[in-house]
């Protein structure tokens, strides 16, 4: 995708807004195979060693009067512990570390993202499918493994109308399956769009006669994207605690 504007005195200004979700090797060349290091390999590695650094190292001395650190990293773990409880209850909590890593790992992918010249991991489908699709499969497996054939209870409307009862479980059935795929997709849209806005003004703010009003649509937006890097984040890990509240408790 290209974008064109004139400037003045006749020169004319080219950006490509999408350039910023190629995929390339990190060590030159073209070829992008499964074993290739390339930009996605080293944003992922940085995401999980701030998870490292933040929960890890920041709560390592635990002192009583916490550090800047310590404090993020017990806030984010109330929080979530909270969220979980909440949405799952008593019986989530043991499910907490997994709901917990899924939150800090997508947060600081999408935060990193913001930095410039960095590469934002979780505006690739690649990435977040295999996060929707392995919450998906753990919590499938976990439903069938907690509840047997009576699992398939969840599909099975009993408050509503004996005749409504079949049309409604084929509706259940296919949301049920489409989950992983809206859960992914709504991730990676939501990253992939708002920084190719942020592009799409970025370039714009070279151009004299519009300088000022894009510079400042840079900062809104980007103000923006701070908040939505946090939100989607936080709507990952609430739908997760959904489907685990549906795998643990079936029953219409």
């Amino acid at each position: 995708m290209a974008s064109e504007a004139t400037a003045e005195g006749g020169s004319s200004l080219e950006f490509h807004p999408m350039d910023q979700f190629i995929v390339k090797p990190l060590f030159g060349g073209d070829a992008v195979s499964w074993y290739t290091p390339t930009n996605v390999t080293l944003w992922l590695a940085l995401a999980v060693l701030a998870v490292f650094a933040l929960l890890v190292l920041g709560s390592s001395k635990r002192a009583i009067v916490p550090s800047r650190g310590q404090s993020v990293a017990e806030l984010a773990y109330g929080f979530i512990y909270k969220m979980v409880e909440d949405v799952t209850g008593k019986d989530g909590i043991k499910y907490f570390p997994y709901i917990m890593t899924l939150f800090m790992f997508i947060v600081c992918a999408n935060f990193l993202g913001l930095i410039p010249m960095s590469f934002t991991t979780t505006s690739h489908i690649a990435v977040t499918a295999v996060m929707g699709f392995g919450v998906f499969i753990a919590v499938t497996v976990l439903g069938f493994v907690k509840n047997g054939a009576s699992f398939l209870s969840l599909f099975w409307v009993s408050s509503a109308p004996l005749p409504l009862r079949p049309v409604l479980a084929l509706i259940e059935l296919i949301s049920y399956f489409v989950r992983p795929v809206s859960h992914s997709i709504r991730l990676a849209g939501n990253m992939m769009a708002g920084h190719a806005v942020l592009k799409v003004f970025a370039g714009f703010a070279q151009v004299t006669a519009v300088a000022p009003i894009a510079i400042f649509g840079v900062m809104a937006i980007y103000g923006l994207e701070v908040l939505v890097s946090f939100i989607q984040a936080y709507v990952f890990t609430i739908l997760t605690c959904v489907y685990l509240k549906d795998a643990l408790h079936p029953h219409h």
